[in-house]
């Protein structure tokens, strides 16, 4: 594509380049619109002799076009395309689910001289009609070349852009914490009942776990036991303290139930204080006391990824720290901003 400045007699059929205002500073021409005798007509009363074009030349590929391709090349399940507008195509989400996207083929794609994608977080929770992607073609054409290109990066084995859709999960809760506590601490843990089921999952089985003394981690494992034997799909734990060690109550329960603890402790806060384990297949989340909050927490970020059965791993929890500073919550004890040197 050539574009650059030419006499108004050169101008017709050519491409606008920029938008031009009249002499009342209102526009009078909008950029991209193929120029027309009357348009050329225009600029001259305004005093113009030379305007910006672009001009295509054999072998490329229209701005609209070209988005539209590469879009096409990206749309994964849980998708839908928008129609092309000003070298513009958004994706968007069909399904509630989470986005998923190759980072290193989304980097390569964007190597692509004057095509670029964007996308919302990779595990990103999605909704129905949010716009996860955007495809932007940079000028008002692109060789077929570069297109090709990245319509192979797009499209690549599988589609480079997808909405895993959440099932509908049955989740089991188990709170624990001292007897007077119960009625206090289930009202402070309906934000995280609130999340679960805003992911489209069930809380189908609830328990409360007293703990006295020893033996409460002994009912704790058998609450566990129990609830796995009843076929639920994921255990959520909560409590009137937060798992301080790995060989905490809640921990050593877990273990005492057939359990393996994958980790304790996340690089994010608010939400230093999870756990993470798996008793077979199924996966118990030690939750921190930020779950109580309804603000941003790191139970936001691990809780979807397990609804939708990805096997997370200790290397993925400490992958979190980059970006893992969350906005503080007001339901903590000890705001980050009351620490001072």
């Amino acid at each position: 594509m050539k574009f650059g400045p030419v006499p108004l007699e050169q101008a017709e059929g050519k491409i606008l380049g920029h938008n031009v205002a009249g002499d009342n500073g209102k526009r009078l021409l909008r950029k991209g619109k193929p120029l027309t005798l009357d348009d050329l007509e225009a600029l001259r009363t305004i005093g113009r002799s030379v305007v910006y074009v672009a001009e295509l030349e054999a072998g490329d590929v229209p701005e609209n076009e070209a988005a539209e391709r590469v879009a096409r090349a990206a749309l994964g399940a849980g998708l839908r395309l928008s129609g092309a507008a000003t070298g513009r195509v958004n994706l968007s989400a069909s399904v509630l689910g989470l986005f998923r996207v190759d980072s290193e083929r989304l980097k390569r794609l964007n190597e692509s001289d004057g095509i670029t994608l964007a996308s919302v977080a990779v595990h990103a929770v999605v909704r129905p009609g949010q716009t996860v992607a955007t495809v932007k073609v940079i000028p008002y054409a692109v060789s077929a070349g570069v297109v090709e290109s990245a319509v192979a990066e797009a499209r690549g084995g599988v589609p480079l852009l997808r909405v895993d859709e959440l099932p509908r999960r049955r989740v089991g809760l188990i709170l624990s914490g001292s007897p007077s506590a119960k009625a206090a601490l289930t009202e402070s843990f309906s934000p995280l009942v609130e999340r679960i089921e805003s992911l489209g999952a069930e809380v189908s089985d609830r328990d409360y776990v007293t703990l006295e003394d020893a033996s409460g981690e002994e009912a704790l494992a058998r609450a566990i036991e129990q609830q796995c034997d009843e076929g639920v799909e994921l255990i959520v734990l909560a409590g009137e303290t937060a798992i301080m060690d790995r060989h905490d109550i809640t921990p050593r329960a877990v273990e005492r139930a057939g359990g393996d603890v994958e980790t304790v402790g996340a690089p994010v806060d608010p939400g230093n204080l999870l756990m993470l384990a798996y008793i077979g297949d199924i996966p118990v989340l030690g939750a921190p006391g930020c779950a109580r909050s309804r603000k941003t927490n790191v139970v936001d970020w691990v809780l979807p990824r397990l609804l939708a059965a990805d096997r997370l791993t200790r290397e993925d929890i400490v992958a979190l720290g980059a970006g893992g500073l969350l906005e503080d919550v007001p339901e903590r004890p000890l705001p980050r901003s009351r620490i001072r040197n």
